[in-house]
C-alpha cells in the first residue's frame, strides 16, 4: 500500500500540497517588489524606471526558465530541483544585498533569484498535478495560493527590516531565510508509483480520451495557442494591475498614499484566493468557461475603471480586486488546462513552455502600462487596451480552448 510520511496516500498527498503552498510563499516574494522600490531609488539615486527593471527582469527570467527546466525535473526529479531553485533564489537575494548600483542589483535579485523562482516553480506543481488526478484543479489552486498571498506577509515583513536596517540588509536577511525554508520543504516531496491512483478513481469520459502530447505535437495544435494566447492576455491585465495599483489609487481616486498601500495588501488576498476558486472551477465547469469567466470580470473591471475618477474608492477596490482575482486565477487554469489538454506524461515540459505567456504578459504589461502614462498622461488610458483584449480572449476561448483533435495514422 503507497504512503506518504506513514499515513495512507489519499489522506498524506495533501502534506505535498500544503509543502507546495510553503513553498511558494517564498518564491512569490517578487510581487512584494514595491516594497523596496522607493528605498532603492533613494539609495542609489536613479529613476523610477531604473527602480523598477529588478522586478520586470525577475518575472521575464521566472518565465524564460520555466520551459528550460522542463527536462531536468522530469530527469531528477521535484525534490533535487526545489532545493536547487531554492539555492539560487536565496543567493540571488543574499548578493542582492550587496549591491553597489542598480545594475548589480538587477543581475542578483532578477537574474539568480527570479531564475532560481524559474526552476523550482513547475516542481510542487508537478508533484500535486500527480498525486491529484481526480482534483488537479483544487490541488493545484492550493499549491498555488501562497504565490498569491506572499506578499500578504512578505511585503509587511520587508517593510519592517528595511524600517528596522536597511535595505541592503532586508535583502540578506530575507534570502537567507527563504533558502532554509525552500530546502526544508522540499525534501519530502516525491511523485506517486507510475501507476497510482486514488482509491476508487474512475477518469470521466472526457479524461479517458485525455491524448499524451509530447511538447512538439503539442504546439501544432490550435488548443495550445488559444490556450498561450489567452493565459497572455489574463497575465498581462493581472501583471499590470500589480504594477500600478497604488499609483492608480492615487491618481485616479485620490486616495490618501497610506489607504493606497493598504488596498494593495487587500488585492494580495484576491490574488491568493484566486487559485483555489478558479483552479476548483476549471475542474467543474471545463477551461473554456473559466477562461470566459475570468474575461468578463476583466471587462467589467477595465470598465469600472473607465468611469473612475474622485471618490469611487468601492469602485476602484472592487475593480482591481477582480482584476487580481483573474490573475490568480489564470496561475491555476492553464496549469490545470494543460494537463487536461495535454495529458500528464509530459506536464514539466508541456507546461513550461505554455508558461511563456506569463512572461510575454508581464514584459507587454509593463511596457504597455509605462509608456501610456508617459505619452497620454493618465493611467486611466490602460483600460482602453485592458477592455478591448478582454473580448479577444473571450473570443478565442469559445474557438480554440478546448481539447485538441488528434488525427490517428492509418496503420
Amino acid at each position: 500500500m503507497t504512503k506518504v510520511l506513514g499515513l495512507q496516500a489519499e489522506k498524506g498527498r495533501w502534506i505535498f500540497v500544503f509543502l507546495g503552498l510553503v513553498i511558494n510563499l517564498c518564491l512569490g516574494a517578487v510581487y512584494s517588489w514595491s516594497i523596496f522600490k522607493k528605498p532603492v531609488e533613494e539609495l542609489f539615486s536613479t529613476t523610477a524606471t531604473a527602480s523598477g527593471l529588478p522586478y520586470m527582469f525577475s518575472l521575464a527570467a521566472f518565465a524564460l526558465l520555466m520551459p528550460l527546466v522542463g527536462k531536468l525535473l522530469d530527469r531528477y526529479g521535484p525534490r533535487i530541483m526545489t532545493i536547487a531553485g531554492g539555492i539560487l533564489v536565496g543567493l540571488g537575494w543574499v548578493l542582492a544585498g550587496f549591491s553597489t548600483n542598480i545594475v548589480f542589483l538587477t543581475i542578483a535579485y532578477a537574474l539568480l533569484a527570479g531564475g532560481g523562482v524559474g526552476v523550482a516553480y513547475g516542481a510542487p506543481l508537478l508533484v500535486s498535478t500527480k498525486w491529484f488526478p481526480d482534483r488537479k484543479g483544487l490541488a493545484v489552486g492550493l499549491t498555488l495560493v501562497g504565490f498569491g498571498l506572499s506578499a500578504l506577509i512578505t511585503a509587511p515583513l520587508a517593510q519592517w527590516l528595511i524600517d528596522l536596517t536597511t535595505p541592503l540588509h532586508t535583502f540578506k536577511i530575507l534570502g537567507a531565510g527563504f533558502a532554509i525554508i525552500i530546502i526544508l520543504a522540499a525534501l519530502p516531496l516525491k511523485l506517486p508509483p507510475r501507476d497510482w491512483k486514488p482509491s476508487g478513481f474512475k477518469p470521466s469520459a472526457a479524461e479517458s480520451k485525455v491524448k499524451e502530447l509530447a511538447p512538439g505535437k503539442m504546439l501544432k495544435t490550435g488548443a495550445f495557442w488559444g490556450l498561450w494566447v489567452c493565459y497572455t492576455i489574463g497575465t498581462l491585465a493581472g501583471l499590470m494591475a500589480i504594477g500600478i495599483s497604488k499609483p492608480v489609487g492615487q491618481e485616479i481616486v485620490m486616495l490618501p498614499p497610506a489607504l493606497a498601500a493598504i488596498t494593495v495588501s487587500l488585492f494580495a488576498v484576491f490574488n491568493g484566493i484566486g487559485r483555489p476558486i478558479f483552479g476548483w472551477f476549471t475542474n467543474k465547469a471545463a477551461p473554456r468557461i473559466a477562461a470566459i469567466t475570468s474575461f468578463i470580470l476583466i471587462l467589467l473591471a477595465s470598465l469600472g475603471m473607465l468611469i473612475a475618477g474622485e471618490g469611487t474608492t468601492a469602485l476602484y477596490i472592487i475593480s482591481f480586486s477582480a482584476f487580481w482575482l483573474c490573475l490568480g486565477g489564470w496561475l491555476a487554469i492553464a496549469p490545470t488546462a494543460t494537463a487536461v489538454f495535454f495529458g500528464t506524461k509530459n506536464y514539466a515540459r508541456n507546461y513550461g513552455i505554455m508558461f511563456t505567456a506569463y512572461g510575454a504578459g508581464a514584459i507587454l504589461g509593463s511596457l504597455l502600462s509605462g509608456r501610456l502614462r508617459d505619452l497620454l498622461g493618465s493611467y486611466k488610458f490602460v483600460f482602453y487596451p485592458t477592455a478591448a483584449l478582454a473580448v479577444v480572449g473571450i473570443v478565442i476561448a469559445i474557438f480554440l480552448v478546448k481539447p485538441p483533435r488528434i488525427r490517428e495514422k492509418n496503420r
